[in-house]
């Protein structure tokens, strides 16, 4: 029995920010010199990013009109934990809600009672009671709903809720699933000159997607699930990483990350493919996680795909950024609503990556109702 992703819907907050708007608050909050201010820009202009969104309006001000960080000089006291927990308190709720209903939307005559099973998914933020029960009482599921929290896992978070998914699916047929997945990266800005905390400051957005997976196919066009595979990269653990510090969760994402990718996807991608007896020359249409331009230039390189390949990540990374566990499911998106009857069967293969090194993989296939 397989299951399918049979809608995605998706939110953004409302601040919508030029990536060159970012680059000026950060080399002022950062207090850069002239000549690492330049070099900031030239990061930025490099991020094949043109606009990201927000839920902190003081990413597109200048200093003294601040209504989350101090307007003072450097920022201090810079926002400890707490404070930044309570706006993700204060927004992850409407931001998922809006999500959820775009994705009910899509469904012919489906409601929220129908929802058996809500799997949440951040790394941004968590509290108890949390978004899940939020969730329950805001969009009106049932109370007997079964729920389940995917917290901390990083970028790649949201193929684990999908696998969490099909199981609960193929378990039962009358399952209807939700997944959302909702990150707010800004909240967790770091104010370090170190580069590894440079490039997090420039590619981070934020973002909200929820699927609906469902044993039988609810929409004319779905995504079938048809296979997975994870591997790790040990020697590629201290390179990506998500602590929780004083003042916010602090990522670590050094520049080795795309060579370690490189290194490892073509051995997961035969893996994944062989479950299924597929060569990767049959595969036409992908969903990669954009964590970053370089990355999804050193997947062309080792998997000989070209950028139209790949242009669902570029897309969403450009007019999005990186939004952690909700970026692939924006690609899945994009490539769903572009889909057409004559591509019925076609196979999908997807990407994310994450602490660990993790590399996930995931196979889907376009189904279509005429």
């Amino acid at each position: 029995m397989k299951s399918y992703l049979c809608a995605i819907g998706t939110a953004n907050p409302f601040h919508a920010l030029p990536q060159q708007q970012i680059a000026d608050f950060m080399a002022s909050a950062l207090q850069l010199d002239e000549q690492e201010t330049r070099k900031l820009k030239a990061l930025y202009r490099l991020s094949g990013i043109n606009t990201r969104h927000t839920v902190l309006e003081d990413y597109g001000k200048q200093n003294g009109e601040f209504t989350f960080y101090p307007n003072t000089p450097g920022l201090e006291p810079f926002p400890a934990v707490g404070r930044r927990m309570q706006q993700f308190q204060e927004h992850a709720v409407p931001l998922s809600v809006q999500a959820s209903e775009d994705c009910f939307n899509q469904v012919p005559n489906f409601t929220a009672a129908q929802v058996t099973h809500l799997i949440t998914v951040s790394c941004t933020g968590m509290y108890a009671p949390g978004l899940d029960i939020e969730l329950v009482q805001a969009l009106g599921l049932p109370a007997t709903v079964q729920r389940t929290c995917v917290y901390f896992m990083g970028c790649y978070a949201a193929f684990n809720a999908i696998k969490a998914a099909d199981a609960f699916c193929t378990a039962d047929p009358a399952a209807r699933v939700l997944i959302v997945c909702t990150e707010l990266c800004t909240l967790h800005f770091q104010k370090h000159k170190e580069t590894d905390h440079l490039v997090s400051n420039a590619i981070f957005a934020d973002g909200s997607a929820a699927v609906l997976v469902s044993a039988e196919p609810l929409t004319n066009t779905a995504l079938r699930l048809e296979a997975f595979h994870c591997d790790l990269a040990p020697s590629g653990q201290r390179e990506m990483a998500w602590h929780i510090h004083d003042f916010g969760f602090e990522m670590t994402l050094s520049s080795y990350v795309p060579a370690l990718i490189k290194e490892g996807i073509g051995q997961l991608t035969q893996s994944l493919l062989q479950k299924l007896n597929l060569k990767l020359q049959e595969i036409k249409l992908f969903a990669i996680h954009p964590g970053g331009r370089k990355i999804l230039e050193v997947i062309e390189q080792a998997l000989g795909l070209t950028p139209h390949d790949n242009r669902y990540a570029y897309q969403t990374l450009r007019q999005f950024g990186n939004m952690s566990s909700v970026t692939v499911l924006f690609v899945l998106q994009a490539l769903l609503q572009d889909t057409q009857s004559a591509q019925h069967q076609e196979p999908v293969l997807s990407f994310a990556f994450g602490p660990g090194l993790t590399l996930e993989s995931m196979l889907l296939s376009v189904h279509h109702v005429a």
